[in-house]
């Protein structure tokens, strides 16, 4: 969540200089350095973040790279800018180049604005030719910033970004030529799909038809796709508001207890472990009690079945979980209702208990 509010104020940033900035040396210094402090790491510390960096190649002396970044005097990152003005989708030859000698396992090419992530999968110490990873500074995904948390100085893992980083790079591949696809069907897409029920020659008059039907085809399913899920999220909005309801007319506890308030949040987080349980148990098996002390999440609306628990009556909020038994709970901070997420195997597990 720091991530992402630090970015956000990046992108502000951005849009209120970018105008001003007229030089590749002024992009590094307004866009890229901040950037790099995001990621935890010391601008100010020679040895950590090292500015042209020398990276002689054979003969060839005086290359330097804009940026070497080091961890435990182990080079993990270097990054080439450019102006922002100019492209950072354009392979960068130089990049290329200081890779092979810096020793490092990701290279980064940016304007400041769209970062460019590479890495050697294709061949060892030779950076590929595609990025496995960028992100826009001004179309920031929560996707994007979970993946961008990996490369922060805190949570660097370099056989965990390794392992993901093969699935990021042909997911990105795909997802391109499937939006191509969609875009402008290819002959061999037409004949993959209405091969499988149209018998007759494929004429060219026939093929520019059917171009167009796929076209309108895939269009319509995606649409329809994207409509059912807002209407989904419509559902579950009313369905909140309806317990709202409920909550103010109902006691909601057994004991009938009216000093009991159920809040807002108790209910989002109640949707959020009941998003997570269903993958299991049918909805209807999801329930929950309110209580002066906690907020509980049962199976079967039974009390001797505990799920989880959320501790929301104090300044600070904590989940409660009872993956090792509905005797040995364990209460975990929450600084935001997002992080129940972060419990998901904890909650599933408690699930195999009953």
């Amino acid at each position: 969540m720091e991530l992402k509010i630090k970015l956000e104020q990046l992108h502000q940033k951005v849009v209120g200089l970018k105008d001003q900035i007229n030089t590749e040396e002024a992009t590094k210094n307004a866009f890229v350095m901040p950037f790099i402090q995001i990621l935890g790491y010391d601008i100010f510390n020679p040895t950590e973040v090292i500015p042209e960096h020398i990276c002689d190649i054979g003969t060839k002396k005086g290359e330097k790279v804009d940026y070497l970044i080091r961890k435990n005097d182990d080079p993990i990152l270097i990054i080439e800018c450019k102006h922002w003005k100019e492209s950072a989708d354009a392979h960068n030859s130089q990049l290329h180049r200081y890779f092979h000698v810096s020793k490092s396992r990701f290279g980064i090419l940016t304007n400041g604005i769209v970062y460019n992530f590479y890495t050697d999968l294709e061949k060892p110490n030779i950076m590929d030719e595609k990025p496995f990873f960028t992100i826009n500074i001004e179309d920031l995904k929560d996707s994007s910033i979970k993946i961008l948390e990996s490369f922060t100085k805190k949570d660097y893992n370099l056989e965990s970004i390794l392992d993901s980083a093969e699935a990021l790079k042909y997911i990105k591949a795909i997802r391109k030529e499937f939006e191509k696809e969609i875009e402008t069907p290819s002959d061999e897409m037409v004949k993959l799909l209405v091969g499988r029920f149209f018998e007759k020659p494929m004429t060219a008059s026939r093929m520019v038809s059917f171009k167009e039907y796929t076209k309108k085809a895939l269009t319509l399913s995606i649409n329809e796709s994207i409509s059912f899920r807002l209407k989904s999220a419509l559902s579950i909005n009313e369905q909140i508001e309806k317990q709202e309801e409920t909550v103010k007319t109902l006691p909601v506890d057994e004991n009938n207890d009216s000093k009991i308030v159920t809040t807002e949040e108790e209910l989002e987080a109640f949707q959020i472990a009941k998003a997570i349980l269903r993958e299991r148990v049918p909805s209807e098996r999801i329930a929950y009690r309110d209580t002066l002390s906690y907020f509980g999440i049962l199976l079967d609306d039974n009390n001797r079945k505990p799920l989880c628990r959320f501790h929301f009556n104090t300044a600070n909020k904590y989940i409660e979980t009872f993956h090792n038994g509905k005797d040995a709970g364990e209460k975990v901070l929450l600084n935001n209702l997002d992080e129940i997420y972060h419990f998901k195997d904890q909650l599933l597990k408690t699930l195999e208990n009953y």
